[in-house]
């Protein structure tokens, strides 16, 4: 069976006219590496509301059953990709979403735990972005909006089937005219290789994911046919003395 990877951005919202997290979950789905051969992906993009992501990701689990569910989405105050260890059960009814909803409570799911711990090697994606020339850090906190929303809700759908699941913030990328200022900033270029590193690191951990399962599954190895042979021979052999 082939690897299937669900690749997720946001659109739009309040404050963020354009998400660059739509077109890279696109490209990423289309893009040809030999890493990537014969892996299915399948792209799909929220509508940055708590009702979409509601309706749309229980959906696309039970639909794709994907083996590697990577999620981005923008954070605007900072000029480095996130890699997020874990969601909080915590949302904020201060920010609206694009529809104009509000949650109605500051917890997602009460009663359930503070947080849940990203199912991905998060050390090594941080090593394939930083390979790449990127500027990158590890994130204990994914926020109290929908990108830490969407965390918490993919954690939480696949905890039976257990897919690697990750969360990937990143900034806002450059447009338009560069000017000397912004020469530093991240461009779509540049995130798109970055995606490529971190998708590529956990296709390589879900694959060895894959080999150790069918290894516990495997029963004992039988005992080789001369082997055995041999040793039907040493009973019959007559005892000298």
């Amino acid at each position: 069976m082939p690897l299937t990877v669900l690749l997720t951005g946001f659109g739009p919202f309040p404050g963020a006219p354009f998400n660059p997290t739509a077109d890279l979950a696109q490209r990423l789905a289309r893009r040809r590496r030999p890493a990537f051969a014969g892996i299915a992906r399948v792209a799909h993009v929220f509508r940055t509301s708590y009702v979409a992501v509601e309706r749309d990701l229980p959906a696309l689990c039970k639909r794709v059953r994907p083996d590697v569910v990577l999620l981005f989405g923008v954070a605007t105050r900072t000029q480095y990709l996130r890699i997020e260890t874990r969601a909080r059960n915590a949302c904020s009814p201060l920010f609206p979403d694009a529809g104009g909803g509000r949650p109605g409570s500051a917890t997602i799911d009460l009663g359930e735990a503070a947080t849940r711990s990203g199912r991905a090697p998060q050390r090594a994606l941080l090593a394939a972005v930083r390979a790449r020339g990127l500027p990158v850090r590890l994130s204990h906190s994914a926020g109290r909006y929908l990108c830490n929303f969407a965390y918490w809700r993919a954690l939480a759908l696949t905890d039976e089937s257990a897919p690697l699941v990750q969360f990937i913030h990143v900034p806002t990328v450059r447009r338009g005219p560069m000017r000397p200022a912004a020469q530093r900033r991240i461009t779509s270029r540049d995130l798109l290789r970055a995606g490529e590193a971190i998708l590529t690191a956990l296709i390589v951990a879900a694959r060895a994911r894959r080999r150790e399962e069918r290894r516990a599954r495997r029963p004992a190895a039988a005992v080789p046919v001369q082997t055995e042979l041999r040793r039907k021979r040493e009973r019959l052999q007559p005892i000298a003395g």
